[in-house]
């Protein structure tokens, strides 16, 4: 595989309310042209955080923006911020974006993860629809999740099965000021009415005992329906990131394989489906490489080629504490680059998007890579 183009979607605007963008994903429409959303704030973990939307008419060479088309709601009376904007193309012209909503009320100026309990603040999912390939959009509408549950976190766009369903990833979390033990799982909803109503969860990745978490669960549909997953896997005892374990569904999400270790360090992004059937994985490798970098493997649960490897970006070291669980998801708001996204366009070629910068500004940057 090849880089054979690269550049900035987005700029960061250094000390503004958009200064740092991070979470940027690509759709490539039916109609033609590619929509990115990220999201922007005076920092990475702030309640002035918005959604962007930008287009691009030329591949990903050029983009116009940013447009921001939502208005973060109140819930229950409590203002809050969007973190995350994921769009799922049901049809031609038909968009379903769903979003992750911060409470900024009930705990006003805390940060988003408690380093002490290892909670964090109160979140929800909101879902909207365009039927005008994003330019106009419905208001958002609350998906109720149960109590087990606890805040939730959205760790990929929703995925369009085979026969028409869809699929929901949500990891689960504590309460912000809940001291206990945290048995952290990722878990699956499904919908078969284009997200109105959600069933009750599956879960897709846990470890009982509670020592290994499966964090940013990232994923996608290949060609003959099979779903795969991609788990950024952290071992609570060791306090250590492993390698990123992936998990095949034959069935649309309700049962999976037993995690398989890729071999590969440290926290995926949303693969790239090639019309092949090829899969594009791109990843971070904070600490070790520091880079973010991409393989191709043959199919859902073939293996990523060595010899496919590019690097997409190269970044500075970036300190890493082991002290406990807690200091890990603190630090998590310093880093200043990752968060890749993979988009398989029409001509075959591959476009990741990722953000990248310093500590006063990030950017959203993207790279063509031909497979």
């Amino acid at each position: 595989m090849q880089m054979i183009a690269s550049g900035i979607l987005a700029q960061g605007e250094r000390g503004t309310a958009r200064a740092i963008l991070t979470f940027g994903q690509v759709v490539a429409l039916h109609r033609g042209g590619l929509l990115a959303t990220c999201r922007a704030g005076s920092s990475k973990d702030c309640a002035d955080e918005l959604i962007e939307f930008y287009r691009s008419v030329d591949g990903g060479h050029t983009w116009s923006g940013p447009v921001r088309p939502f208005t973060p709601p109140k819930l229950n009376g409590k203002t809050g911020s969007l973190k995350i904007c994921y769009l799922t193309e049901l049809t031609p012209g038909h968009l379903l974006a769903a979003s992750m909503w911060i409470d900024r009320t009930t705990y006003p100026g805390q940060p988003l993860f408690n380093a002490e309990t290892e909670g964090c603040l109160p979140m929800e999912i909101l879902l909207a629809e365009s039927r005008d390939d994003g330019h106009a959009w419905s208001e958002w509408r609350h998906v109720p999740m149960p109590a087990e549950i606890g805040p939730a976190s959205l760790t990929n766009p929703i995925l369009k099965l085979g026969d028409g369903a869809l699929a929901m990833s949500i990891e689960t979390n504590k309460h912000y000021e809940d001291s206990g033990r945290w048995y952290q799982k990722a878990v699956y909803f499904h919908s078969t009415d284009e997200g109105q109503r959600w069933s009750e969860p599956v879960v897709a990745g846990q470890d009982p005992s509670g020592r290994i978490f499966n964090w940013d669960m990232r994923a996608c549909v290949a060609p003959d329906g099979r779903i795969a997953t991609f788990a950024w896997t952290y071992d609570t005892q060791t306090t250590s990131y492993l390698n990123i374990q992936r998990r095949i569904s034959t069935d649309g999400g309700h049962s999976w394989s037993a995690p398989e270790d890729l071999g590969i360090t440290d926290q995926a992004g949303p693969p790239a489906v090639l019309a092949d059937g090829r899969f594009v994985l791109a990843w971070v490798d904070r600490f070790v490489s520091h880079s973010i970098r991409a393989r191709v493997a043959a199919g859902v649960n073939a293996p990523f080629d060595p010899a496919s490897e590019v690097v997409v970006y190269t970044h500075g070291a970036e300190a890493k504490r082991d002290e406990k669980t807690g200091d890990l998801l603190a630090e998590m708001g310093a880093w200043s680059f990752g968060l890749p996204s993979a988009t398989a366009l029409p001509d075959g070629d591959v476009l990741v998007v990722y953000y990248a910068g310093d500590d006063g500004a990030m950017d959203i940057r993207w790279a063509r890579l031909r497979p």
